[in-house]
């Protein structure tokens, strides 16, 4: 049960080298691309929203729609073959949404180790807190998610992160 995480740029590779049943796009509504060459759209999720932590005029927020959407695509998703996940950089949507999830796959799990494999496999992460914020909520998690993330500590400033992967049991 593997999520990758990756940058737009690798997302081409990725799909021919690992044969994903489930892909994730989250990109700004005017850089978002269509269904992937012999991927079934109902199997790729597209999600128009830009990255940005709090509400900004001209600009699409992550909302609980968003989260909704990731909850209810992952909860279709069988593990069988891995779920990539992308944004523009594969930085900051993308690794939230993997965090996520992560933990909607592990309600019992501590959340803090989920967040601590992300960074020692993703030196680059930087969850987005929006998303991070909102799942937090409707699961339930009482800010353990959000607490979670921030002991993650700094992370390395990259123009584009490098993928990789999260398994998504723990």
């Amino acid at each position: 049960m593997v999520l990758i995480v990756s940058p737009l740029s690798r997302l081409l590779d990725l799909i021919a080298e690992r044969s994903p049943s489930h892909v994730i796009s989250l990109l700004s509504p005017e850089e978002m691309i269509t269904t992937p060459p012999g991927f079934s759209p109902d199997r790729h999720l597209r999600l128009g929203v830009h990255d940005i932590s709090q509400p900004q005029q001209g600009l699409i927020a992550p909302d609980a729609s968003t989260v909704e959407q990731i909850l209810a695509f992952g909860r279709d998703w069988t593990g069988d073959a891995p779920m990539v996940v992308h944004c523009w950089a594969g930085v900051s949507r993308s690794t939230a949404t993997a965090f996520v999830l992560a933990c909607a796959r592990n309600p019992q799990a501590d959340e803090r180790d989920i967040a601590l494999k992300m960074r020692k496999a993703a030196p680059h992460a930087y969850p987005n807190r929006r998303i991070i914020a909102l799942a937090d909520e409707m699961l339930r998690r009482r800010g353990r998610m959000i607490e979670a993330v921030e002991a993650m500590g700094a992370n390395l400033l990259v123009l584009e992160g490098s993928p990789f992967e999260l398994d998504a049991r723990h």
